[in-house]
């Protein structure tokens, strides 16, 4: 293997490329300048997008992540460039997300001394990474990258913290990469013998249980989507007849219009398959963790079910739900598995259920949010006329709050990865530079990216980034004037006592003419679809401000301590915190 002399940076950089990385997002400072001087004229195809925060690198790192089934890579120089990482690597780590965030630090005979912007980032990122490592010298900058992305992609994905010090950029070293001897020294424990006997019992124990219930539900999460595991979740579903629902992170897991999807689990989710929750004699969860949101009050979840949970990382077992049967392998492999076994039954009156709920849900819910009246606009038909304009390559790309949860219930997902959002963590402000990154990856698709005017003023200075990149994103703002989701839960359970939560917005559209970016407002029902068939055939970024309700509320809902069985179609008088 051929030898050649190159510095720290150079090192970092090649290695970063030969692990099939074309795109960095960042920031740079004093303590990374190095890495990128050698960016400046560097003669491979790696491409560096500069974002206006580094928040927003972590997020549109995310975005590229997520979208692409690559890792993400961001940068950011020391103190406070590296800081402005965490909530983005919260994020990343809350929603097993592979990314990699390269921070510079100062020289190492400084490391300790409180040196200008030295900033401990290993103590503070152990909790929010899945591993992190301060590279003190050149020598070690090629077996740590290749551990790094092994680490970040393989198993359940999460983020990666790389601290490299100053010195280390600048160092000589011959440079040899091998990613394979590298990742053998990282001494990662192997299955078992013993491990894999058992994990097949249980596939076993799990197909007889599938074909001797009435009632069976699939629930199907983020797992799916990072496993590829698409094609065998809808194998097994037609071939058992079993109802498909998927968590906020799993839509799109299969398509939206399959007969058997009954729709998304938890707070905000589908009547059909939280109602299908509590009857289910088993329920088969696959790549989903049975989050708070998704479960309700946990004294009361899926009081009939026998529950098999099939997940990668062995610590989300019994974490929240008990599950009688627990298979800890991929899903693919283990739903590939279950195709072998699993039987067609007649469940007619099981699906009738489903549709007997997908109807009630559709009078009560449906048809009067998406009904023209004499009011404004509502969430609901901008989301709507999305689906039906946007076209079956659109990604979207959702913020946190009223905005995604509307999203989440009125899109059509009919690609793959075609949905991302912020779930565990719930980051307001992820939406816009999280789009940057999904546009990066994904050049020939229609990047839509859904915000509230609460989210999109957190990271609203990422429009500089559309502005420099020249990157395509489609922004629809829902401008109700307040923070929807906090203002919801305090006309609900604080007695209307609106706390913090009105805005007084900037002019959007002067803001628009400011970067450049074509924009346009609607308020009424007699123009959305105009507007919406501007936005997804416009060159370049657009952006749409959609004048909406001011207090509208997202329904159906589960309030925070109550039950699958506690669904809340309207503003019901349940008042939290002493105010019952």
């Amino acid at each position: 293997m051929k030898k050649e002399k190159i510095n720290g940076a150079e090192a970092l950089l090649r290695t970063i490329e030969a692990e099939g990385i074309d795109t960095i997002f960042g920031y740079p400072g004093g303590t990374i300048i190095p890495i990128y001087d050698k960016l400046y004229d560097w003669p491979g195809n790696l491409k560096h997008i500069l974002v206006r925060h580094e928040q927003g690198a972590v997020h549109a790192a995310e975005g590229y992540a997520r979208s692409t089934g690559k890792v993400g890579v961001c940068m950011a120089t020391a103190g406070p460039g590296a800081t402005n990482f965490i909530t983005g690597i919260a994020d990343a780590m809350m929603d097993s997300t592979p990314v990699i965030c390269i921070t510079a630090q100062v020289n190492a005979d400084k490391l300790g001394t409180n040196f200008f912007q030295e900033t401990d980032m290993i103590g503070i990122t152990i909790p929010i990474t899945k591993w992190n490592r301060q590279i003190t010298s050149v020598h070690e900058i090629p077996a740590v990258m290749a551990q790094a992305f092994h680490i970040a992609r393989s198993g359940r994905p999460g983020p990666v913290v790389i601290s490299l010090t100053k010195n280390a950029q600048v160092e000589m070293v011959e440079y040899v990469f091998n990613p394979g001897k590298a990742i053998r020294e990282l001494g990662l424990r192997k299955v078992t013998s013993r491990e894999k006997r058992i994990t097949s019992e249980n596939i076993k124990r799990a197909t007889e249980l599938l074909n001797s219930s009435r009632k069976p539900l699939i629930i199907a999460g983020q797992g799916i989507n990072i496993s590829l595991a698409w094609k065998e979740l809808e194998e097994l579903a037609v071939q058992g007849n079993i109802p498909v629902a998927t968590t906020l992170l799993g839509l799109g897991c299969i398509n939206s219009n399959h007969p058997l999807n009954v729709g998304m689990v938890g707070m905000h989710g589908n009547i059909a398959p939280n109602s299908m929750t509590q009857q289910a004699d088993v329920i088969l969860a696959v790549g989903m963790r049975f989050s708070d949101r998704v479960t309700g009050d946990i004294k009361g979840y899926a009081p009939r079910a026998r529950i098999i949970h099939i997940d990668i990382d062995r610590s989300e077992f019994g974490k929240n739900i008990k599950a009688g049967i627990k298979i800890q392998a991929d899903a693919r492999e283990v739903l590939t598995q279950l195709c072998q076994g699993i039987q067609y039954r007649d469940r007619q009156e099981w699906l009738d259920f489903a549709k007997e709920k997908k109807e009630l849900e559709r009078q009560k819910i449906f048809v009067p949010q998406l009904s023209k009246d004499d009011g404004p606009l509502k969430m609901a038909q901008v989301i709507e006329a999305i689906s039906r304009h946007a076209g079956q390559e659109r990604i979207i790309v959702s913020d946190v709050g009223q905005n995604q949860m509307f999203c989440a219930r009125y899109s059509r997902f009919e690609r793959r990865r075609g949905w991302i959002t912020s779930g565990g963590l719930g980051t307001m402000g992820f939406g816009l530079p999280a789009a940057v990154g999904v546009a990066a990856g994904n050049p020939h698709s229609t990047v839509i990216a859904v915000m509230g005017d609460g989210g999109f003023q957190m990271n609203i200075q990422e429009l500089g980034t559309l502005l420099q990149s020249g990157l395509a994103v489609k922004m629809v703002l829902l401008n109700n004037s307040y923070l929807g989701m906090v203002r919801q839960w305090q006309d609900l359970f604080f007695k209307k006592r609106y706390s913090a939560t009105h805005l007084i917005n900037p002019d959007f559209q002067t803001l628009m003419k400011a970067y450049h970016i074509p924009s346009s407002k609607v308020a009424t029902h007699g123009e959305l679809d105009e507007k919406i068939k501007e936005m997804v055939t416009a060159k370049g970024s657009f952006f749409l401000e959609a004048i909406v309700r001011q207090e509208e509320n997202v329904f159906p809902m589960i309030p925070a301590d109550r039950t699958l069985d506690d669904i809340i179609y309207e503003n019901e008088k349940i008042h939290h915190h002493g105010n019952r």
